[in-house]
């Protein structure tokens, strides 16, 4: 019974291209060594043992980028406010400044009015001091004179004087006081009277000056105090500025890591994808040199096989003949899944897919004839009407269907029937230079 073909994967196909040189076992060293490394860069991702980097979520950078913004925003709110304050600063300096130079004005003041009264007082004190002494001298002459004379007029104490000296000085005392006495008292109670009017102005302009000191220092401490009253607001918003700086670097700080993390991560999907490719290629060019390597081999295990090459490259398992009461109608050549399987010679492909007790499997009408059968198969190159080449790859070693362990089943039916007519294909592949041992 005939089943639907599958579509194959075309990425495995290889054309023969002549008879390689003997180099098979160096060949095979580079192949498998290539895979090796190829599976060693694919599970250890290129050397990078690290772990994964964290992604930070949108919500994560979306928070701290509010964050920031919100900090800034107060940030640049408490530095109007500083520079608000320190213009009101710089004013409450500028009417310190003026209440101090007042106060200078005002005392300066106050010291020449005290200046003015201490000379008025020591003018007056002068004065005063004059007057006395005249009274006093008044005072004496008046009492000597009394004594002397008693209540006699002037001419009798003249008359009273003991000789001419002492009648000449009584003589011209007496002028003196006729002519000066109420003169000399009179000016000098002007004098006294003018002083003492004098030195009350000073007092009063000293006193004036004193208040007006007292207003200017009192102006002065007041201006002092607004200002260092100004200074502590200034040195307060600047504390709270000073914290809102900082508060607004860590934002900063938060968002550039949330920032870098991602980029990081991305430089790491990045830097992962690159060696995933790369591992993945070297893979492919690991199997494809394995591939090589056991195609020229195959084609090389008998160099009498013209047009013919050895199906796949392994240990013989099971031979052709009766097994328990029934018949193996090909041999069994054991390996690993994934090893190449080549078509035996050249001819058309009838039909490759899905076969009963095969799993899946490829049947090719040789250009002889003969059909050779290759079951088992895990993956399947070619599809039904494709014509391939002797040592072309047409699928790889599998355990599909009734198998107990991954091996190539190939039988060989020389009447060209599809599915009857089988015989022993080693020594029929034997007879076309292609030895297969251990049977």
């Amino acid at each position: 019974m005939s089943q639907p073909p599958l579509r194959p994967t075309r990425g495995l196909a290889v054309r023969a291209t002549g008879r390689p040189r003997r180099r098979r076992t160096s060949r095979l060293a580079s192949a498998t060594l290539a895979t090796v490394v190829a599976a060693v860069l694919l599970g250890a991702g290129g050397g990078t043992a690290l772990a994964d980097p964290e992604n930070p979520s949108d919500e994560q950078i979306t928070g701290a980028q509010a964050a920031q913004d919100a900090a800034a925003a107060e940030v640049g709110r408490i530095a109007a406010l500083v520079a608000e304050t320190e213009s009101r600063l710089q004013q409450v300096q500028w009417q310190a400044e003026a209440a101090g130079t007042a106060y200078l004005i005002a005392e300066e003041a106050r010291l020449a009015a005290q200046t003015a009264a201490d000379q008025a007082a020591a003018q007056l004190q002068a004065a005063t001091d004059a007057v006395v002494a005249a009274q006093a001298r008044i005072a004496d002459y008046s009492r000597d004179t009394y004594k002397n004379s008693g209540d006699l007029p002037r001419g009798m104490a003249l008359l009273d004087a003991e000789g001419p000296s002492e009648l000449v000085q009584k003589a011209a005392l007496l002028a003196y006081v006729g002519d000066h006495q109420v003169d000399v008292l009179d000016a000098l109670e002007s004098a006294q009277v003018q002083q003492a009017t004098a030195e009350a102005a000073a007092r009063s302009a000293r006193d004036q000056a004193a208040g007006a000191e007292a207003a200017a220092a009192a102006a002065k401490a007041e201006a002092d105090a607004q200002l260092a009253g100004q200074q502590a607001a200034l040195d307060e918003v600047a504390a709270q500025k000073a914290q809102l700086d900082q508060q607004l670097q860590e934002a900063q700080v938060a968002l550039l890591e949330l920032q870098g993390a991602r980029n990081a991560y991305q430089t790491w999907l990045a830097q992962k994808a690159a060696e995933e490719e790369a591992a993945r290629v070297a893979e492919e060019q690991a199997r494809a040199a394995a591939a090589a390597a056991a195609r020229e081999e195959a084609a090389t295990a008998d160099p009498g096989g013209a047009g013919y090459v050895r199906p796949a490259i392994g240990r013989t398992s099971s031979c052709y003949g009766a097994r328990w009461g029934v018949t193996h109608y090909g041999v069994d050549i054991a390996a690993p899944i994934g090893t190449p399987i080549y078509a035996a010679t050249s001819g058309l492909v009838m039909r490759a897919g899905p076969a009963t007790g095969f799993g899946l499997a490829v049947y090719i009408r040789g250009d002889d004839g003969a059909v050779t059968v290759y079951g088992h198969v895990n993956t399947y190159a070619v599809r039904a009407g494709e014509r391939v080449s002797a040592g072309e790859q047409i699928a790889e070693v599998g355990n599909r269907g009734q198998s107990t362990g991954p091996h190539l089943h190939f039988e060989v039916h020389p009447g060209g029937a599809m599915y009857g007519g089988q015989i022993d294909p080693v020594p029929w592949l034997g007879s076309r230079g292609i030895n297969i041992s251990g049977c």
